[in-house]
């Protein structure tokens, strides 16, 4: 019973933290940025794991272009492995 509450608890109190596969990109994505990451056919996955970061997961890491993320306004990429980036949008 406890397990249940506090996974309750955690779900309302942190939603954007959650892990949604079935969520569509961002509507908010702009062009440029999906472009830099290789065009939306390159664009295997994309989730908002938290306010301030996407996880995008890409189907051919070597067509994204680090310089033009930069220049639409995305600050900082962190890279993990098997394709999969979080873009950080702020602070």
């Amino acid at each position: 019973m406890f397990e249940r509450t506090a996974s309750w608890l955690w779900r309302a109190l942190t939603p954007d933290l959650l892990v949604d596969a079935s969520q569509p990109p961002p509507p908010g994505m702009s062009p440029a940025v999906l472009a830099a990451l290789g065009g939306a056919a390159n664009l295997k996955d994309c989730q908002a794991v938290a306010l301030t970061r996407l996880r995008v997961e890409l189907r051919d890491a070597s067509l994204l272009q680090e310089g033009a993320l930069r220049a639409a306004g995305v600050p900082a990429l962190m890279p993990l492995s098997g394709g999969v980036f979080h873009l950080l949008l702020g602070v």
